[in-house]
């Protein structure tokens, strides 16, 4: 419930003026949707005589919102002040949500929302130029590239056949590393958790090379739940390569059959 501001800036006539804040919303509603007067609110950023009155919103589906008159008082001519004869004039009449409303979500760009895995074949996501996670195979100067000079370090890195114009910066290594490790590829999956060894004793272990090399390598096993994806070097499984069954695990041998009907039965009838 919104509570009527009292202060020494509000212009009393605009703070009044509840009938005539009610009358100019009746006008662009319907009486049914207006419900009880719920305060004002002193536009102090627009100066004393902008006042902004509250009204409860009855429309269905619009629970929590609130109705916003607002009003203007215009100063008099005799004075710099703003008298209790000034006229009072209605600025606009909108509905806003309240604390209380339902609401659209904020709008979070296409960008942040798509998640791994949501990309189908035949879509497209640009990595931005300044992406923080990648740097120029090769730069000149300290100074940050414009637009023509990222274009031709493209071109340059593709007449000298470079391959690559971007490679991962620190802050990508970083971000990878950490995404990996937290992962399901990482020490604490259930699956490593339960394991027998970890993967930096497994003959599946493909080896990286560069920056992530000390900590991750790529599981070859086909059998394996991890076949194909990166792991850190102390994830593990039941896979292992080095894995061996307790002799109480191993398959126990048949008893002998009451009546054979497998081998050769030496008798002829």
């Amino acid at each position: 419930m919104w509570s009527v501001i009292t202060t020494p800036y509000a212009d009393a006539t605009a703070v009044a003026a509840v009938d005539e804040a009610r009358a100019a919303l009746l006008s662009d509603v319907p009486a049914a949707d207006v419900g009880e007067h719920l305060g004002h609110v002193v536009e102090k950023s627009a100066g004393p005589g902008v006042v902004t009155h509250l009204f409860a919103c009855t429309r269905k589906g619009y629970v929590g919102w609130h109705w916003s008159v607002t009003l203007v008082t215009v100063p008099t001519l005799d004075g710099p002040g703003f008298g209790v004869d000034a006229p009072v004039t209605v600025n606009e009449v909108v509905l806003v949500p309240g604390d209380a409303a339902i609401v659209a979500p904020a709008w979070v760009p296409y960008r942040d929302r798509i998640k791994p895995g949501d990309l189908s074949p035949g879509d497209l996501l640009p990595v931005e130029d300044d992406d923080e996670r990648l740097v120029p195979t090769y730069a000149f100067g300290d100074d940050p590239l414009d637009a023509d000079e990222k274009a031709q370090v493209r071109e340059v890195a593709k007449d000298l056949g470079l391959g690559r114009v971007r490679t991962l910066s620190t802050t990508g290594f970083d971000a990878a590393a950490e995404r990996w490790y937290a992962g399901d590829g990482g020490p604490d999956a259930p699956l490593a958790q339960a394991a027998p060894d970890q993967c930096h004793s497994c003959g599946f272990l493909v080896r990286l090379t560069g920056h992530l090399a000390s900590s991750f390598g790529v599981c070859a096993n086909g059998d394996a739940n991890d076949d194909g994806k990166v792991v850190s070097l102390n994830h593990g499984c039941g896979a292992h390569s080095e894995v061996r069954l307790a002799k109480k695990h191993e398959p126990q041998p048949l008893p002998e059959p009451v009546f054979d009907t497998l081998s050769d039965d030496a008798e002829t009838f």
